[in-house]
C-alpha cells in the first residue's frame, strides 16, 4: 500500500544487540535447528538486504527495480543494493580513510557503495562539508546524512559561498550520470569496479600499488579528494609515461605525467580526464534525474598519442525490467580515429526508442585548426557544422549538432 517510489533502507542488520562487547549477538548464540550464530552472522544483512529487494519487486508485480541500502553485507550483497561505511564522524581523518574503505568494497564486488558525506557523528565545519561533497560526488553511492544529536547541516546553512560550491559539485555529478549509468552497467555485466584503485588501470606501474588517497572513475577519470584543512595544493600522481592527461574542467593537457603538485582552491578538486577515452555527459542539469531524460547529450573526446579515444554509452529507461525482458536499450561505442568521429551500435539485440541527440563535441588535444567539419548520418545525409577552435588550449568545440543518441553516424574533420 506504499508510494511506489518509497524504497527502503536495512540498518543495524548486524544484527546490532547493544548488549555485549561486540555489540551484536553473541557467538555461541543458539539459532533454528541448533546453528550457533557465529555461523551465520554474516548472512543476516545479506539475506535481510535479499529479502527486501524481493519484496519490492513483489510489490511492483515484477515492474520496477528496487532500491535497497544496507548497512551489513556480504558476498553476493552488489545483487541487491547499495551499500555504505556505516557510522562515520564529522572530522578530516574520516573524510581520508572513506576512500581506501570504498576502493576495498568496490574491490570485493559490491560497486554501489559510498560514506556518509560530512559524517554521521558529530558537526562538521563548512570546509569540511564542503570537501566531502566534493569527493562524493565522484563516487557511486552519493547521500548527506548525520545522527540525531548533530546540528542541521543542509547545504544552503553554511553562506552563500559554500552553497554555490556544494551546489556546483552536484551539477557535475548530475551532469556525469550518463557515463556513471554506463560504468554500472559494465559492473553488472563484466564485474569491473565503478571506482577503482589506480593500479588496477595501470597494473604494471609499481608506483600505482600504494596510492590510496586518489582513484579512478572506470577508466577515464582520475579524481584527487582534497582531505587536507586549508590545502593550498595537493600532490597528484597521473601514471604513465606513454598515457596523456587533461584537466577534467578547464581541457588543458597537463605536462609531464607523472606526481604534479597541484594549486588547489575550495571551489573544486583536481579530476583529469585520460587521453583516449570518450565520456557522454549531460549538457545542463535540471531538478532531477526524473527531468532529465530528454537533455541533450555532449560527448569529451580526449586523445591519446595516437589521436584515437573509445569510449561507450549504455541507456534504458532507468526503472523497469525492460532492458532485461524486452532488450529495451541502447548500447553505443563511440571512436575517433584519423580525425572521424562514429557512432555504432555496441549490441544489435538491444532497442530502445529516444529522442536524446547529441548536441556537443569537445575534442581534447586536437593538433591543428580545421577548415571544415561536416556530419553524416548512415542514410547519407550530410550537414556542415558549427566549430570553434582554441590553438591555446587545442580544444576543438563542435556545436548545434542535433545527431541521434541511437543512430549510427560520423564526425568528419577536415
Amino acid at each position: 500500500g506504499s508510494s511506489n517510489i518509497l524504497f527502503v533502507w536495512n540498518d543495524m542488520n548486524e544484527p546490532s544487540v547493544f548488549k555485549g562487547a561486540e555489540l551484536t549477538m553473541q557467538k555461541d548464540a543458539v539459532h533454528y535447528n541448533n546453528w550457533e550464530h557465529r555461523e551465520v552472522h554474516n548472512l543476516y544483512g545479506f539475506y535481510q538486504q535479499m529479502a527486501t529487494a524481493e519484496g519490492l519487486i513483489r510489490r511492483s508485480s515484477g515492474k520496477e527495480r528496487p532500491f535497497v541500502l544496507t548497512r551489513s553485507f556480504f558476498a553476493g550483497s552488489q545483487k541487491y543494493g547499495a551499500v555504505w561505511t556505516g557510522d562515520n564522524t564529522a572530522g578530516w581523518s574520516y573524510l581520508k580513510i572513506s576512500i581506501p574503505m570504498l576502493l576495498t568494497i568496490s574491490m570485493a564486488g559490491i560497486s554501489f557503495c559510498g560514506a556518509d558525506v560530512g559524517g554521521f557523528i558529530g558537526d562538521p565545519e563548512p570546509e569540511l562539508l564542503v570537501r566531502w561533497y566534493q569527493a562524493g560526488a565522484y563516487q557511486p553511492f552519493f547521500r548527506g546524512h548525520s545522527n540525531m544529536e548533530s546540528k542541521r547541516r543542509e547545504p544552503w546553512l553554511f553562506g552563500e559561498k559554500n552553497t554555490q560550491i556544494i551546489r556546483e559539485a552536484i551539477r557535475e555529478r548530475y551532469v556525469l550520470l550518463p557515463y556513471l549509468y554506463t560504468l554500472f552497467y559494465r559492473a553488472h555485466t563484466a564485474a569491473e569496479p565503478v571506482m577503482r584503485a589506480l593500479w588496477i588501470e595501470f597494473p604494471g606501474k609499481t608506483e600505482t600499488f600504494g596510492v590510496e588517497n586518489e582513484y579512478m572513475l572506470g577508466n577515464a577519470l582520475l579524481v584527487h579528494p582534497v582531505m587536507e584543512q586549508k590545502a593550498k595544493a595537493v600532490s597528484v600522481l597521473l601514471p604513465g609515461s606513454e598515457e596523456i592527461w587533461y584537466d577534467f574542467r578547464k581541457f588543458k593537457r597537463m605536462e609531464n605525467p607523472g606526481t604534479l603538485k597541484i594549486p588547489v582552491t575550495l571551489e573544486n578538486i583536481p579530476v583529469f580526464q585520460r587521453g583516449g577515452t570518450v565520456i557522454p555527459l549531460k549538457t545542463m542539469a535540471v531538478k532531477s534525474t526524473e527531468w532529465m531524460i530528454d537533455i541533450s547529450y555532449e560527448l569529451h573526446v580526449a586523445l591519446d598519442t595516437e589521436a584515437s579515444a573509445t569510449g561507450e554509452l549504455y541507456l534504458d529507461d532507468g526503472h523497469s525490467f525492460q532492458y532485461l525482458h524486452k532488450k529495451q536499450f541502447l548500447y553505443r561505442k563511440f571512436t575517433f580515429h584519423k580525425n572521424i568521429l562514429s557512432s555504432s551500435c555496441t549490441d544489435e539485440s538491444g532497442q530502445y526508442y529516444t529522442t536524446c541527440v547529441v548536441e556537443r563535441v569537445i575534442v581534447l588535444g586536437f593538433g591543428q585548426q580545421p577548415t571544415f567539419v561536416t556530419a553524416c548520418s548512415k542514410d547519407g545525409e550530410e550537414k556542415e557544422v558549427v566549430f570553434t577552435y582554441d590553438m591555446k588550449t587545442s580544444v576543438l568545440k563542435l556545436e548545434d549538432l542535433a545527431l541521434s543518441v541511437g543512430a549510427d553516424w560520423q564526425i568528419c574533420i577536415n
